[in-house]
């Protein structure tokens, strides 16, 4: 066993690991100068001579020319007699340095060294892995899909580094297999018990920011800037934006030609349907825009709760609130509002809270929360839609609708 087997193993370790130059030469030579503080007690008059690019070590040991009669030291002293065999030209005080082979350490030292040097570069690469990640969270990365558990999956990047996507980080309709290519932004870097872990996410809202700069030149050059994000991963999205060049329409740059910017972020989050709109310092018109498509008759502020009444012509409760009602959700999550729907009562309609005599007033309360404040939008509405808003029975539903047509006859 050599010195040039043994390092150059580990020069090609670091070209693998991307361990730069002066970095692993100083882990080198600190592992050596160990070894030799072990073997000899001392590495004081050593020379450590690394040449990383050829993968060789030389170790050099330096050792003054004494008289027999003074030799004490057999590390840092040779005798004269000794050294005259070797070349009769030196004198007392001279130095004399010879070389030190891997073979004089013992197969146990070599052993112990081997398993410290890969020891110290795994440690370096960890610390390398973990530093690099910590300057990428809030970025996009792209890794391929190497193991699906129940709670996470496992990713490598293009340097085979472990990447963790878990379960609460996914897109509800994500479906994963092995070898796919997938992207997400770098949530949090950790380290536990010495080891990087590194957290992805797909559902921060950041990650639908990123996909936006990527797509749109305009947002990446800061022309647009990305006000407001309101997100339910999967389903639904709104995106407030702002254009400081007066000839930039926002919202027509973020969406492209026939849709085709928005199209890709879209499809990258599993068919989300994204909302993108003006953003405004006008409280009443932000709310406004926020409740797209529907259209709003009248709004009523109150800056100190933070609450707004928005009133609405009966068919546009619905689209207000949305399918499930997300859109009133995600109007809510982007203002910082709390949005209360009512119906504008048409002539000859009744408000609900007339009924206060013949109806409990949970029940009044959980209609008014669906978008049915008045009596006529009740009955628009099957007996089976009634129960299941306001959570009744369907015989609860049929008396309510019992009570409310009477005000008719």
């Amino acid at each position: 066993m050599d010195n040039l087997n043994l390092i150059s193993n580990f020069a090609e370790f670091k070209e693998l690991k991307n361990i730069d130059k002066a970095t692993m030469i100083g882990v080198l030579e600190d592992v050596f100068r160990h070894a030799l503080q072990r073997q000899y007690g001392t590495d004081e008059n050593f020379d450590v001579i690394i040449n990383a690019e050829k993968g060789d070590l030389e170790i050099w040991r330096n050792r003054t020319v004494v008289a027999d009669e003074d030799f004490t030291d057999a590390v840092r002293e040779i005798k004269l007699s000794e050294i005259r065999q070797i070349d009769d030209s030196y004198e007392v005080g001279d130095e004399y340095t010879d070389e030190i082979t891997l073979d004089s350490f013992g197969r146990r030292t070599v052993l112990s060294l081997r398993q410290n040097l890969a020891s110290r570069i795994l440690d370096l690469e960890k610390a390398n892995i973990y530093a690099k990640y910590s300057e990428k969270v809030g970025e996009i990365v792209t890794g391929e899909i190497y193991q699906v558990w129940k709670k996470e999956v496992l990713i490598l990047d293009d340097e085979d580094n472990e990447l963790i996507l878990p379960k609460a980080e996914q897109i509800p309709s994500d479906y994963y297999h092995k070898g796919d290519t997938i992207k997400a932004i770098v949530k949090t870097v950790e380290m536990n018990n010495n080891q990087p872990r590194i957290i992805l996410s797909r559902t921060a809202n950041q990650f639908l920011e990123r996909l936006f700069e990527q797509e749109v030149p305009e947002i990446y050059d800061g022309l647009i800037t990305i006000k407001q994000i309101a997100r339910i991963p999967g389903e639904r999205a709104k995106v407030a934006v702002e254009s400081y060049d007066d000839h930039v329409d926002p919202v027509g740059a973020c969406v492209g030609m026939k849709g085709s910017r928005i199209y890709s972020i879209v499809k990258e989050l599993r068919n989300e349907n994204i909302d993108v709109i003006n953003y405004t310092t006008n409280t009443s018109l932000l709310i406004q825009r926020s409740l797209n498509p529907a259209k709003i008759s009248s709004i009523t502020i109150d800056e100190e709760k933070k609450t707004a009444s928005v009133y609405l012509k009966p068919d546009q409760v619905s689209l207000a609130i949305g399918k499930g009602g997300l859109n009133i959700r995600l109007s809510k999550m982007l203002t910082g509002y709390d949005i209360d729907v009512y119906r504008e009562i048409e002539e000859e309609d009744v408000a609900l809270t007339e009924f206060a005599d013949e109806i409990d007033g949970w029940i009044i309360d959980a209609l008014r929360a669906a978008g049915c404040d008045t009596a006529k939008s009740v009955l628009e509405l099957p007996v089976e839609e009634i129960a299941s808003r306001a959570d009744l029975e369907i015989e609860q539903a049929e008396k309510i609708v019992a009570i409310l047509r009477a005000e008719f006859e």
